[in-house]
Parts: structure tokens; C-alpha cells; sequence
């Protein structure tokens, strides 16, 4: 195997790993922060390394840190140990797979040969996203019926039954998509959605689908078991649900294991209806052609952004005495941020320079397309966060009516709809 395929992959596989667990502590310290926001107080801000808080997401490290280090307690009272270990696990793993065939960016050639920026670059695509998200509730089910507790058990079986409403809305939602798409391959679709529709709106799922796009964005939230979706775990009623005794780092799995499927879903969403690693308007081919102007842009833009950033820094981090070691983390910030920029802008202008190759090219494009999945991919987190904090957890009976009721007549009208236009236009 050549050096070139070795480091695709292993890039492949660091961003697949870092999204679905590597982002872990960010996902905790925007919860924290963001319902913060939502509730008018600070968030944690005071937990900090020699100063240094980072906003808060030093507590998040705290918090990873307690965990590995807790005592790993079983109640005496649990008949099948077995199952009561393997839940987490499960969980984790079919969370943790599911965003390995997600597109980061297009085809990646270098000497003439093709490399696909996938983590696992198979065909299945959708279906083996819907295969792992149907099979993550085992995980659910088995920690609830192992824990030998009513709370779990009532947990398992609200956990099944929100699966079934929700997978089958999803399920129709995508088929629709697959009829726009004519492929279930994820690298197909986000290829497809280079494209221009009328010469100038790009043709992302959601300007084609909004209906299918709104369906499958209520759906996944059902399906990562968050709020207002959350009635496995609602505290008022069922203490915590499934995992109500656990402790330790198997608590800790099933934490990560949520905001792992939080990435998954948000990963899958972005590549199926916002044009995945598409910048709007520079489709690959584009991107190829004025790679040069682009860099000239981020050259000039650059410093703006990071002179915004700073003062953001400078008048939300003020500290009333002087001598207190987290008053001097706002210059070490900015220092760290400003040597960061300038060895960027410096690099890009040697490039800018000396001229790009034709691998230097695909190289940069296909750096450009992985940093405006990240941006997109960020965004759409922040959209399943602030649901979190903005809608109150819905009743048993208002989730299986909007289930029911509402998203599985909306999917199938919306699949005879798509369906009649294809077949009358052929197109």
C-alpha cells in the first residue's frame, strides 16, 4: 500500500473517531454553556488549570477525569451481570459506527489515483446508518431490563416503543430522499448536491425536500433519546431511566454514547440535506479553479476574524484583581491565537507564491470541503442543543400522536408526491 493511502485512511479514521467521541467535551461544555445562556446565569467558568478555564471546558475534562477514576459499582441486587455490562457497550459501539460512512470530502486524487474520504468506504451508506441507530436501543433495553429495577424496565419499554413510531416516519422520509438521489451511497449524494438548481440555488435535500428534511430532523431527535424526545430518562418520572444503576465509566459510556449518536445524526442530517461538504456555489470542480483566489481571501479575511475573536476575549474574560492567575489567561489566549494566524497566513502565501501542483490543488480542496463539513457539522449540534433547552419533554400521548398522527402521514404524502413529480417530469 502506498504512503499517500496510509495517511488518507488514518485521517479518515481520526476525524470519524474525533467526531463521534473526540467532541465529547465540547458537546458537555456547550450543553452547560448554552442552557446557561438560555437561563440568564454563567454556566461553569471557575474550574481552571493553572488559570486557564477555556470558557468552561476545563470543567467538562474534570468531569471525564472523576469518572474514569470513580469506583465501577454493581448492585448486589443485579441477576444478570453479563447484560448489565454489555449494555454500554452496545450503545457505544452502534453510536460510535454509524458516523464512519459519512463523506468528508470529495474523492481525494493524488497521482492520478482516486482515494475516498470516507473512515469506511462502503456503499451501504444510509442503510447502515439506520441499521446501527435501530440496534443501539438494545443497549437501552438490556440496561434496563438487567438492572432489575421498575425504573429501567418502564425506561426499556418507552424506549422501544418511541424507536418503532419514530424509525418507520424515518425510514419513509429517507426513501423519499432516495428518490430524489437515486442512491443510497452517502459520497453520491453529497456529490449530487454540487449541483445548481435554476443556475443559481444549490441543490441541497432541504431546498429539494423541505418536508422530508423537517421529518427526518424531528425523527433523529426521537432517535438520540433527546429532549423533548427524552421520556427514557425522564427524571421526573423514572429517576434516570435505564441507567439509574450505573456508576463510573459505564454511566460515563452511555453519556458519551449519547452525544456520540448526537454527532452521528447531525453528520448524517448535513450530508443529506445541507449539501454535506458543498460550499455553497463551489461545487470541487470550482473549488479547483480558484483555489488561488480562495487562499488570497482567507489571507486578507484572517486577521479580521481572529482581531474579532481577541477583543471578544479581552472584554468577556476581565478579572478586578490583577495578580489572579486566571487574569492572565486572556494574553495567553490571544498570543496562542495571533501565532496560530500568522504561521497560517504565512504558509498560505508561500504556497500563494510558489504555486500550487496538481496535488497541492486536490490537497487544498479537499481541505477546504473537510473544514465547511466541520463548520456545518458544529452548527448543526448547536441547532440539537438549543432544542434541548427551548421545548419542554413531551407527553407519552403527544409523542406517539406527533409520531402517528402527524410525521408518518406527512413522510407518506410526501413520498406519493416526489414519486408522481419524477414520474411525470422523468426527472
Amino acid at each position: 500500500m502506498e504512503l499517500a493511502a496510509v495517511v488518507i485512511i488514518l485521517i479518515n479514521i481520526l476525524l470519524a473517531v474525533n467526531l463521534a467521541v473526540g467532541t465529547t467535551p465540547i458537546m458537555v461544555w456547550w450543553e452547560r454553556r448554552v442552557s446557561g445562556f438560555m437561563q440568564d446565569r454563567s454556566g461553569p467558568n471557575r474550574s481552571h488549570i493553572g488559570g486557564i478555564r477555556l470558557g468552561g471546558l476545563v470543567q467538562s475534562v474534570a468531569d471525564m477525569l472523576k469518572l474514569a477514576f470513580k469506583e465501577d459499582f454493581i448492585p448486589s441486587f443485579i441477576k444478570f451481570k453479563m447484560f448489565f455490562v454489555l449494555a454500554p457497550v452496545i450503545m457505544f459501539l452502534c453510536s460510535f459506527l454509524t458516523v464512519g460512512v459519512i463523506p468528508f470530502a470529495d474523492r481525494l486524487e493524488i497521482n492520478g489515483v482516486s482515494y475516498t474520504m470516507q473512515a469506511l468506504p462502503i456503499d451501504l451508506g444510509i442503510l447502515w446508518f439506520l441499521a446501527f441507530a435501530g440496534l443501539s436501543v438494545y443497549g437501552i433495553v438490556l440496561g434496563g431490563y438487567a438492572s432489575t429495577s421498575k425504573f429501567g424496565i418502564l425506561s426499556s419499554i418507552r424506549a422501544i416503543a418511541q424507536v418503532i413510531s419514530y424509525e418507520a416516519s424515518m425510514g419513509l422520509a429517507i426513501i423519499s430522499m432516495l428518490i430524489v438521489y437515486g442512491s443510497v451511497n452517502l459520497s453520491d449524494i453529497a456529490a449530487f448536491q454540487g449541483q445548481l438548481l435554476f443556475g443559481f440555488i444549490p441543490a441541497w435535500g432541504v431546498v429539494m425536500q423541505p418536508l422530508a428534511a423537517l421529518i427526518f430532523i424531528v425523527t433523529a431527535l426521537a432517535e438520540t433519546n433527546r429532549a423533548p424526545f427524552d421520556l427514557a430518562e425522564g427524571e421526573s418520572e423514572l429517576v434516570a431511566g435505564y441507567h439509574t444503576e450505573y456508576s463510573a465509566m459505564r454511566f460515563g459510556l452511555f453519556q458519551v454514547s449519547e452525544f456520540a449518536a448526537m454527532s452521528a445524526a447531525s453528520a448524517l442530517i448535513v450530508t443529506l440535506f445541507f449539501g454535506g461538504y458543498q460550499v455553497p456555489w463551489l461545487n470541487t470542480q470550482a473549488l479547483h479553479q480558484h483555489i488561488d483566489i480562495l487562499m488570497a481571501v482567507s489571507i486578507i479575511v484572517l486577521p479580521f476574524i481572529i482581531y474579532s475573536f481577541t477583543k471578544w476575549i479581552k472584554k468577556n474574560n476581565n478579572w478586578v484583581d490583577p495578580d489572579d492567575p486566571r487574569a492572565k489567561e486572556s494574553k495567553i489566549l490571544i498570543r496562542i491565537f495571533w501565532g496560530i494566524t500568522i504561521v497560517v497566513i504565512a504558509i498560505l502565501g508561500l504556497l500563494l507564491l510558489s504555486g500550487l501542483s496538481s496535488n497541492g490543488i486536490h490537497i487544498a480542496t479537499a481541505m477546504v470541503q473537510v473544514s465547511t463539513f466541520l463548520m456545518k457539522f458544529f452548527l448543526m449540534n448547536f441547532f440539537f442543543v438549543w432544542i434541548r433547552w427551548t421545548l419542554l419533554r413531551f407527553r407519552y400521548d403527544q409523542l406517539q400522536l406527533l409520531g402517528w398522527k402527524v410525521l408518518l402521514p406527512l413522510a407518506l404524502l410526501n413520498i406519493v408526491i416526489t414519486a408522481t413529480y419524477v414520474l411525470v417530469l422523468g426527472d
